[in-house]
This record gives C-alpha cells, sequence and structure tokens, in this order.
C-alpha cells in the first residue's frame, strides 16, 4: 500500500470560502507551499495562519487548472539583509514626507497651485 505523505498547506478563509494561498518565487513564478509539521507552517507564517492537510496528489490537482506547477516543501524565509542607515536620519511625517521636504508655505517647495500639496515625481495618487 502507498504511504501518503500530509503536507500542512496555508489557507486563506474568508467567511464560508476558504482557498488556497500561492507564493512566488525570486523569479517571479506562482508556487504553491506546503509543510512537514504544523509546527513548522506556524514558525514561518506565525500561528494564526490557517492551514489544511494535503497530499501532493491533491495539491498538484488543484494547482494545476490555475497554471501553479511549481511545490514547494518547507520554504524559508528570504529577504534582504538588513542594512543600517549611513547617513543621517529623518523621520517621515504623517504624510510621508521627510524632513528634508517638509518645508511649507507660499511658495514652497511641497506646495503646488492653490496651496495644495504638489506631487512628486512617480507618486501615484488616490481619489475616493
Amino acid at each position: 500500500m502507498a504511504r501518503f505523505v500530509v503536507w500542512h498547506v496555508p489557507v486563506t478563509v474568508t467567511g464560508r470560502t476558504t482557498s488556497l494561498r500561492l507564493f512566488r518565487l525570486r523569479d517571479g513564478r506562482r508556487c504553491a507551499v506546503g509543510f512537514s509539521s504544523a509546527d513548522a507552517l506556524a514558525e514561518l507564517l506565525g500561528p494564526e495562519q490557517a492551514a489544511v492537510e494535503l497530499g501532493e496528489p491533491a495539491l498538484r490537482a488543484l494547482t494545476s487548472p490555475l497554471g501553479v506547477d511549481e511545490l514547494v516543501l518547507d520554504p524559508r524565509l528570504v529577504a534582504a539583509p538588513v542594512v543600517a542607515p549611513t547617513g543621517p536620519t529623518t523621520t517621515p511625517d504623517a504624510v510621508g514626507r521627510t524632513g528634508t521636504d517638509r518645508e511649507t508655505g507660499p511658495g514652497g517647495p511641497s506646495t503646488g497651485t492653490a496651496g495644495r500639496p504638489a506631487t512628486r515625481p512617480g507618486a501615484r495618487l488616490q481619489h475616493r
């Protein structure tokens, strides 16, 4: 008799709907992840992360129609190393401006026409 390996797979629960959480590889392709134990899942994604137990064939059957063919068992956290600032630091204010661009007032660099804040190059505006 074949032995099934059970994976602990992270899911998102919204109301009565449960859906798989998909992740991305370094090259941008989507992948599904599984963990060999509930403890390994909680260590990486936190103890509040919901999960289901699935065998590899079931996980492949769920992800295949989505075009996801990569499965990763027991992934590790991959993040860029933390680099300490080298120069003087500034703290952004509530609007996200730093100390060098906080100047306000008539004609100041952070105001546009009619006293409205000027948009910086590459800034995205949200309309509500």
